[in-house]
């Protein structure tokens, strides 16, 4: 039976999405601009593509964290300063840890079943206040920040370290859980852990794998 679990945090755990949104609409508000839905709904795609290079290593985290500004900034004519405009977002995203409807629920359950430790990407300042806004780290018995650990999903070193940093760790007693394939299932795949994709929007075509759509088909997985 498995009872080590390996959890992804943004849209596995926490609503990114809403924070992400949120700070946006924020930052430009304060700034003079008055971001409508479109711009968010556009930056969201271009933050997205540039974690997929981050994982790919074809941008460092620095460059990220700037450059998703540079290109908004660019295709919408805002003439606001890149580098203020990036910090003042940071700060925003960072105090807004927010956890999915039924996230808690499930981890308290989870817990009696074994132990749950956060895998995650993410700037250290940011991810860890937002794991303690949410309650995530007193759900929890520790979490891996990429950050913080100078490592990346999916990268066969950062699932090592994983590993290596879990008392008692049993590979056959692993499970790996995320909404992202070429993160989450991919750094589970390195070390042949078994993997769930959380997909509430159901699973994407040409999956084969095992996924759920939402925590209480994910618990069941978790624990048959």
């Amino acid at each position: 039976m498995k009872h080590i679990f390996l959890l992804d945090a943004d849209e596995t755990l926490l609503d990114f999405k809403r924070a992400e949104r949120e700070s946006l609409l924020q930052t430009l508000s304060e700034r003079g601009f008055r971001a409508s839905e479109q711009v968010a709904a556009r930056y969201h795609e271009i933050n997205d593509s540039l974690w997929k290079k981050l994982e790919c290593k074809e941008i460092t985290r620095k460059e990220l964290l700037t450059e998703r500004f540079r290109i908004l900034f660019a295709e919408y004519g805002i003439s606001l300063s890149v580098e203020e405009t990036a910090r003042a977002y940071f700060e925003g995203i960072a105090s807004r840890g927010y956890l999915l409807a039924g996230a808690r629920e499930f981890l308290i359950e989870l817990r009696k079943r074994g132990r749950i430790y956060i895998v995650t990407n993410g700037a250290q300042y940011t991810q860890e206040k937002r794991l303690r806004l949410s309650g995530l780290y007193e759900l929890s018995d520790g979490a891996f920040i990429s950050d913080q650990i100078g490592l990346n999903k999916p990268s066969a070193e950062y699932a090592e370290y994983v590993e290596s940093h879990i008392p008692d760790y049993a590979r056959e007693g692993a499970v790996w859980v995320g909404d992202s394939l070429s993160s989450d299932k991919a750094c589970a795949e390195t070390k042949g852990i078994d993997f769930i994709l959380f997909a509430p929007q159901g699973a994407p075509a040409g999956y084969a794998g095992k996924f759920a759509r939402d925590y209480k088909e994910l618990f069941r997985l978790l624990t048959e």
